[in-house]
């Protein structure tokens, strides 16, 4: 599909929201020019990253939503941390975690980069099936981390083989 047709598309719905994801859209050629031309209307326009894309040339106005990924996802060497500094009010960190060394590293790297404890929230997310919500609940009450719990809510209303939603 063609930008213009996204656009259009986009504007009929008349949506207050618009999120571009899905595999990696910086990974994509024309992305920038995309979240432009979204840009010009009249609705909030976030961008959710994987992190190993640079996000420093996307248009201020933009909300980036940024994945960390841990050990346990084996991409955690793919993070651009220089992305931390190109973060602003609005943007969010995001990270799922597998297991429990999972949430030790990334409250360790929360610690370490001095994360959640300005205009961008950091929002932490059991993956599905490995690590129950009750369990991320206590470890971060334990630690008094600052971050926020965060479900996969098309999982939790959908089921974790819909697609397309």
């Amino acid at each position: 599909m063609d930008i213009d047709n996204i656009i259009r598309q986009v504007a009929e719905k008349q949506r207050p929201l618009v999120l571009v994801t899905g595999g990696e859209p910086l990974a994509q050629r024309h992305c920038i020019e995309l979240l432009k031309r979204l840009s010009e209307l009249d609705c909030i326009i976030q961008l959710e990253t994987s992190g190993a894309y640079s996000v420093q040339n996307i248009p201020a106005d933009i909300r980036r939503i940024v994945d960390i990924k841990t050990p346990g996802s084996g991409e955690v060497e793919r993070n651009h941390l220089a992305n931390l500094a190109y973060l602003k009010a609005g943007d969010e960190i995001k990270i799922v975690l597998t297991d429990r060394h999972d949430y030790e590293w990334a409250r360790d790297f929360i610690i370490k980069h001095k994360l959640g404890l300005a205009d961008v929230p950091v929002l932490l997310s059991p993956a599905w099936g490995d690590i129950t919500a009750a369990e991320l609940c206590q470890w971060l009450l334990q630690d008094q981390l600052p971050a926020r719990m965060q479900m996969q809510m098309h999982k939790v209303i959908w089921g974790a083989k819909a697609e397309g939603v």
